[in-house]
């Protein structure tokens, strides 16, 4: 190593510890915590092992076992599957198991507040089990272990409330159509349902995973512990304190505590603990490098469920396109770990970029945008458009001029507000700021006229105005000739109505061709002329 890399190597240590020295606190969301209450119920579920391990936990645990398979006399008290399909819900303190269909001959509920499972599949699918379920194999040494755990397992738990939802930013449906998905796709704890429109956090089976904050594409789940921008406004005061202290090519590592020991010890490298990976937004990823970092890392330590995973390669994918598309190295964010990190470091991004120091404000969309604007300012190879892989948040929607009726149903259902009515004229705008990528719309057009397609537009200023996707001349009213609507609507509805027995006549298919005024009134001179005739219905006006 040179004698200038020397002393600048000494002088990022210094940088760095400075920087430690500024990062301040962060704040948590005011979701409150979970209580759950345990009086030590316990259901093991297997054959023989179960039976011979259930006596073990006496008297601190009350053990009943579900016996899948085995013939010895129980000294506790079982029940026999009996080939009956096994539905498990619930959480520590208040599990339900139903054996067979409920309502069914042969249905049976049991209640309890643990279960051990000693099935060699396991008899719950989700990636992380809900509080309260373990999963052993039958190696006594293992079930030494198992049995000290389990009796610790009584009386009063809490954790945190790790996410706050606000429904009305949600793009999960509109009008009974299902947009986005992402959170329930993300989440390894099934702690997510659907409720139609919405979504539903269980509290009591979320294990702050954080995946579901940072695919959420409106920032509709927002994650607590600590609050995304909070932790953005740590990660900028650090970096402002290293480059300010002569620090330079600093490595921004989001890491857990429990990786902390396995964390290279190198002088540019500045830690920041979360809860867990997958809870770091791109907002966040990107603002590290718009705030003058070289590279942003995620650490792995240990297992990352595999739907965490997956959410966290979909988005590095996609900043990575973003990155590529303005002559970075689409690298600059990874996720990487022991053994993937060595060597010497390089710097992903340029010497020259010029940091923002501004602080972190708005929604998780206004950051994410601030942070682009920022690196396509200066960006090697500025380009005005990036495509993006599919499943990005961000992107355009394009509009078939030959099917579009101009129904609005998409406008109606667009949660991002996106697509909007045009204002006098019959037609729809498109705000692409706005849009996010949930295919709502798409599923909504009851004429398959509309389409979404995943990019990032650089020109602020075109990305937040308004423009045209579709425009007709309205259609006029036969009677009044005020403009209602558009003539494609007009033939359209036509069409379908021909041969309906409500329109077989001339004069009530030239009823669909006039305002909603000047129909009741066509109808209701209609009506008289059939039963007075002609002549008597106007005496009768």
């Amino acid at each position: 190593m040179q004698a200038e890399d020397l002393l600048q190597a000494r002088r990022n240590a210094e940088a760095r510890e400075h920087a430690l020295s500024q990062a301040g606190d962060m704040l948590t969301g005011s979701g409150g915590s979970v209580t759950y209450r345990s009086a030590g119920r316990i259901l093991i579920i297997g054959g023989e092992e179960a039976l011979l391990f259930a006596p073990r936990l006496l008297p601190e645990l009350k053990p009943e076992v579900l016996v899948t398979d085995g013939s010895d006399e129980p000294s506790v008290p079982s029940v026999a599957l009996a080939g009956r399909q096994c539905s498990i819900r619930g959480h520590l303190g208040a599990f339900e198991i139903d054996l067979g269909a409920p309502g069914k001959p042969g249905h049976q509920r049991l209640a309890c507040d643990l279960i051990l499972d000693l099935t060699l599949k396991g008899m719950v699918a989700a990636e992380l089990p809900p509080p309260g379920y373990f999963r052993s194999d039958i190696d006594p040494l293992v079930l030494d272990g198992m049995a000290e755990r389990l009796k610790d397992m009584v009386g009063t738990f809490e954790k945190p409330r790790y996410f706050q939802y606000d429904p009305d930013r949600c793009a999960h449906g509109r009008n009974g159509v299902t947009g986005c998905t992402r959170c329930l796709d993300a989440c390894p704890a099934e702690a997510i349902t659907s409720l139609g429109e919405h979504i539903e956090v269980n509290p009591w089976l979320c294990q702050g995973g954080g995946a579901c904050a940072s695919v959420c594409p409106a920032g509709a789940i927002e994650y607590g512990m600590p609050l995304a921008e909070s932790l953005q406004e740590r990660v900028r005061r650090m970096l402002k304190a290293y480059r300010q202290a002569g620090g330079r090519e600093a490595v921004i590592c989001f890491h857990t505590e429990d990786a902390a020991d396995s964390i290279p010890a190198r002088p540019e490298l500045l830690p920041v603990v979360v809860e867990e990976l997958a809870s770091v937004g791109p907002e966040l990823l990107l603002g590290a490098l718009a705030y003058g970092a070289a590279q942003v890392w995620l650490w792995e330590e240990g297992e990352v469920p595999t739907r965490s995973r997956q959410a966290i390669e979909a988005q590095l994918a996609w900043i990575g396109a973003l990155l590529e598309s303005q002559g970075y190295a689409p690298d600059a964010v990874r996720l990487t770990g022991a053994g993937q990190a060595s060597g010497a470091m390089q710097s992903a991004m340029p010497d020259d970029v010029e940091p923002a120091w501004f602080a972190p404000a708005g929604d998780k969309r206004q950051r994410l945008f601030a942070a682009v604007d920022q690196l396509h300012a200066q960006a090697p190879r500025p380009a005005p458009m990036a495509s993006l892989p599919a499943g990005a948040p961000l992107g355009t929607a394009g509009i078939s001029e030959t099917r579009c009726t101009l129904c609005m149903a998409c406008v109606g259902a667009c949660p991002g507000h996106a697509l909007q009515p045009a204002g006098d004229q019959p037609g729809i705008d498109f705000v692409e700021a706005n849009c996010l990528q949930c295919g709502t719309c798409t599923r909504t057009c009851p004429e398959d006229a509309i389409w979404i397609s995943p990019r990032l537009l650089f020109d602020g200023e075109a990305r937040r105005r308004p423009r045209a996707l579709h425009r007709e001349p309205a259609f006029e009213c036969v009677r009044c000739g005020k403009p209602f609507g558009t003539r494609k609507m007009v033939e359209t509805v036509l069409e379908r109505l021909r041969g309906n027995p409500m329109f077989t006549t001339a004069r009530a298919r030239n009823r669909l061709k006039m305002c909603e005024e000047c129909r009741v009134i066509d109808l209701a001179e209609d009506q008289e002329s059939e039963l007075f005739g002609p002549g008597e219905a106007h005496r009768h006006a």
